[in-house]
């Protein structure tokens, strides 16, 4: 390593560093491993979306590290969607700020691949059951700039997410839509929902002709799968 990617990641650096995680034992515990190693950063904290992308326009930090399922204002209930939608405006608007996603959700990040792909600075996953030697090593690559993404099992599996796909899965088992009113929704026809389901299936890797064989139900069976993916909450 040359002396000038040793200064940009050992102790003597004083990076500006916003924490997100609305829990507050992780916080706490993740502000107490970056200080063992960083005693000069200067450490913000977020509990939700809203204060997040308040002090990311004021404070311009250089490391973002954010948990998925978060809240949106005080006082409301966690969700995933939140941090899917508060990396999509971190991935849109700041492509300088590096990232670390620290979270047990990060096989969702599926849904937001092609984002991830052409962010232009570091973009590292940690799930929360990680060492804090690992998660210390999570931090110096997403400070490098560095990209990893190999711990998110659907993007490592070669699985391709169309948005079409997403807004269908979304209407049938969010709002509990059936394919006529799915096809209405989005302005297609019924044989095109149809087509959805079928390429949807295949990327997940179901046999459809075996599955209608053994008389299960498609449209669980495509459920359970996409949320074993990440596709779905």
């Amino acid at each position: 390593m040359s002396q000038d990617l040793q200064q940009k990641v050992y102790p003597n650096m004083s990076p500006k560093i916003l924490l997100i995680d609305s829990y507050e034992i992780f916080l706490n515990g993740t502000v107490k491993i970056l200080r063992s190693y960083y005693p000069n950063a200067k450490i913000y904290a977020a509990t939700t979306v809203e204060s997040a992308l308040h002090q990311i326009a004021i404070i311009k930090p250089e490391l973002v590290i954010t948990d998925i399922c978060v809240a949106q204002n005080v006082g409301e209930a966690t969700q995933i969607n939140n941090g899917i939608q508060l990396l999509k405006e971190l991935l849109t608007n700041n492509p300088q700020t590096n990232i670390l996603v620290q979270s047990t959700y990060i096989n969702t990040l599926v849904r937001i691949k092609s984002l991830i792909d052409n962010h232009s600075s570091g973009f590292v996953v940690a799930d929360k059951s990680l060492s804090s030697k690992e998660i210390l090593n999570r931090v110096r690559w997403a400070l490098l700039g560095e990209t990893h993404t190999k711990d998110i099992k659907a993007i490592n599996s070669g699985l391709e997410l169309k948005p079409e796909w997403l807004r269908l899965l979304n209407l049938a088992f969010e709002e509990g839509y059936q394919d006529k009113a799915i096809a209405a929704h989005i302005c297609v026809s019924e044989r095109m929902v149809r087509h959805y389901w079928y390429k949807l299936q295949e990327v997940l890797d179901m046999n459809i002709e075996e599955l209608k064989h053994q008389g299960k139900n498609l449209r669980v069976i495509t459920h359970i799968r996409a949320r074993e993916e990440g596709f779905i909450d």
